[in-house]
């Protein structure tokens, strides 16, 4: 009998790790990789996952998918000493694994961990394929993220929405943005910019949202789906005589306009927006919505009504779903969420670590009494525009969360915590701090932290390296709590040039809050045992991230130096300083060079391998160059503060464009010096016209990073 139960035992395993989309996981690491473990799923109300050995072969346990792939990368991190992240998700797994010689459990009842921001969706996803995807949505998974925002393929919902609404191809494609600027639009911030679509986009973005939604379904993960929150194009008064509001401009872009509750069609327009949804892509749990989203005018709105409206038409819809909505800057305000019911509502803190909202009194968007009796989100914004360069707040990201825990009021509707980044693919040991809070009940500091994550970054114990890594994280990655610096510290090579350049997008609120000697100790010390890890692109690419860093902190002293010599009039020593200055552009772009994650070719590319014909991929190449240079048109670029936002320190961009305006400059003060009267430069039009280019990059990585980082570290420091 005991032999019968034995092998039904077995066989129930077996089918288990069969059916587990673990199994699919494990083989994308590593071929052969799921025969190495045992996958267990145990029912608890409670997420969890466990670290067990039974034999040779390493047990992870857990309540569903994403809280044993949780597990997984826990033991890959810190038992096999392997970090799959955005550098690379593959790994070679040792034949025998790293046994766990004492049952590990880890458990949250935080019961969500969210993840993206609507504008990552077009800083950093905007031209992703499956084979992309498919890598994030592992990454998801591994991190515990379990209720991702889902908006790809949206335009189409629009797109059939409003052909039943009377619009024809033409005036549809005058309301649908471009692929690099969808978040803006889906915000209700402008209409078509980037535009039109051709008809395969709409027809590629419907099949790979598809499988998006397919994969995320499989693990158990919940999609947030786009919701409708009264977005209705400009011109709805005129061509469908509805009550709408207006809710002004954007940044230099007219807003859609906003349909009133109260007008008779709204329930009606409302679901036919969530029949076209179900249709393509079926119900969901969660919907997001974000009306009057940073500083959509609300004049003659009655708040409380759109609250009740948009709500009573998502239930509509799913009597289940809760509505997901961002606090940002005054959103959500207040009369429109107060009269809703509890539990209808998730509210993203977006940005916990800088500008929380939930109720610390120390906040500069503090609000008195929090989200009341609404449920919250603890979120970590960190990247804008999905700008390059080092920073976090690695103190304050802890001590808030805990904080929040403490907090009695705050504590009674916290439900997890989130990623709301405008931009991924960078500054990797922030996310993975983020993500590891809920499973560690007690407060701990970033220097114990900071131990098991470089040793699993780089699959060794190395002091060197964790010297390195201490000096970041008590300078550029500390920044103080009441810095509100949004994003990194930016580079002056991406500035507009200017004589007393500081920062280079117009919302950055830079401080200096740390030594750049710190910075450049740390690029040293890498530098000093590169060779030693030659072939690990962890490293390799913290590598080229730290020494950009301390090359870039060399720009900003002698942009200065230049400035002093042309003011004082030093005609030589304004040549030697701008050109060691536009040197040290050169030198970066070379080195950036080395990864493919740093070039410009790679955003490209993968932008135009999307199209089918040459004016698809026109299209797209424009939509990627203008996004990451003057955003918008002249209007939206100088008056609305847009140009440079999204600037990137990327090969091919530093060579062909900041080291163009910055030349350009240079010469124009040169023949100021001389006394020639010579008219100022019409910086828009430069960089227009290099907008309107079509000149290839490559995405592949030229030259090999270690020597070429070892080799410009030492000519310059």
């Amino acid at each position: 009998m005991k032999r019968v139960c034995a092998v039904l035992l077995l066989a129930v395993i077996t089918t288990i790790v069969s059916a587990s989309p673990i199994t699919g996981l494990l083989e994308r690491i590593d071929r052969g990789a799921s025969k190495k473990f045992i996958i267990e799923e145990v029912k608890s109300d409670t997420d969890f996952f466990e670290l067990d050995q039974k034999g040779s072969r390493v047990v992870i346990r857990g309540n569903n998918s994403v809280s044993i792939a949780t597990g997984l990368n826990w033991y890959l991190k810190y038992y096999a000493g392997i970090h799959l992240s955005w550098n690379g998700m593959t790994a070679t797994l040792p034949d025998v694994l790293p046994p766990v010689m004492k049952k590990e459990r880890h458990e949250t009842k935080l019961p969500w961990r969210y993840d993206l921001n609507y504008c990552t969706y077009s800083y950093s996803m905007a031209f992703w394929d499956w084979e992309r995807w498919e890598k994030e949505i592992d990454w998801m998974a591994l991190h515990g993220i379990n209720l991702p925002l889902a908006i790809t393929g949206t335009e189409t919902v629009w797109y059939n929405v409003l052909q039943k609404l009377g619009y024809n191809k033409t005036e549809i494609d005058e309301f649908i943005s471009g692929p690099g600027f969808f978040a803006w639009w889906l915000m209700n911030n402008l209409e078509g910019w980037g535009g039109p679509n051709p008809d395969h986009w709409y027809t590629q973005q419907v099949s790979l949202q598809k499988k998006i939604l397919k994969r995320m379904h499989e693990y158990g993960i919940e999609p947030v789906l786009p919701g409708y929150c009264g977005m209705v194009p400009h011109n709805a008064k005129a061509k469908l005589g509805l009550n709408v509001s207006d809710p002004g401009v954007w940044c230099g872009y007219r807003r859609p306009a906003f349909l009133q509750p109260d007008d008779s069609r709204f329930e009606e327009i409302s679901s036919l927006y969530y029949k076209e949804l179900e249709k393509l892509y079926g119900k969901a749990n969660y919907y997001s919505m974000d009306p009057f989203h940073e500083g959509g005018s609300i004049d003659g709105v009655n708040l409380d009504a759109v609250g009740k409206a948009v709500m009573k038409a998502m239930k509509k819809a799913n009597p289940k779903a809760v509505w997901v909505i961002q606090a940002w800057q005054a959103n959500p305000r207040p009369e429109l969420i107060r009269n809703l019911e509890t539990g209808d509502l998730l509210i993203l803190d977006l940005t916990s670590e800088c500008r929380p909202q939930w109720g610390d009194p120390e906040s500069e968007w503090y609000r008195k009494d929090g989200y009341g009796k609404h449920n919250w989100v603890y979120c970590m914004l960190l990247n804008y525009g999905a700008n390059v360069g080092l920073h976090g707040k690695m103190d304050n990201v802890i001590d808030n969360y805990y904080l929040a825990k403490e907090n009695l009021r705050a504590r009674a509707t916290l439900k997890g915590v989130g990623m709301t980044p405008e931009g991924i693919e960078n500054n990797p040991v922030m996310y993975e701090l983020l993500m590891e809070l809920p499973w560690r009940p007690e407060r701990f500091t970033k220097e114990d932290w900071l131990k098991g994550y470089v040793k699993a970054r780089y699959g060794k114990d190395e002091p060197v390296l964790q010297l390195a890594w201490g000096k970041l994280a008590n300078s550029i990655y500390n920044a103080p709590k009441e810095l509100t610096q949004q994003g990194t510290h930016e580079s002056v090579f991406c500035a507009r040039p200017g004589l007393d350049v500081y920062q280079v997008s117009s919302w950055s609120e830079m401080k200096d809050y740390y030594d750049p000697q710190e910075v450049i100790e740390a690029a040293r010390l890498m530098v000093s045992v590169a060779d030693r890890y030659r072939g690990n692109t962890n490293f390799e690419y913290d590598l080229v991230d730290v020494v950009r860093q301390a090359i870039a902190e060399k720009g900003r002293l002698m942009q200065k130096a230049v400035t002093t010599a042309y003011r004082a009039g030093d005609k030589e020593l304004f040549a030697m300083a701008s050109q060691k200055f536009l040197n040290l552009i050169l030198l970066q772009d070379q080195l950036l060079g080395t990864r493919t994650e740093f070039r410009l070719g790679r955003w490209i590319n993968s932008a135009r391998a999307l199209g089918v014909t040459p004016e698809e991929k026109a299209l797209y190449e424009w939509n990627t160059r203008v996004q990451v240079t003057t955003w918008g048109n002249r209007n939206a670029a100088e008056r609305g503060g847009l140009r440079d936002y999204a600037h990137k320190e990327w090969n091919g961009l530093l060579k062909d464009f900041y080291y163009m305006r910055w030349k350009l400059y240079f010469d124009n003060l040169a023949c100021k010096m001389e006394g020639e009267t010579i008219p100022e430069i019409d910086f828009y039009a430069v960089e227009e016209a290099w907008v309107k280019r079509t000149n290839p990059y490559q995405a592949e990585p030229e030259g090999d990073c270690v020597d070429t980082a070892k080799l410009i570290f030492e000519t310059l420091f």
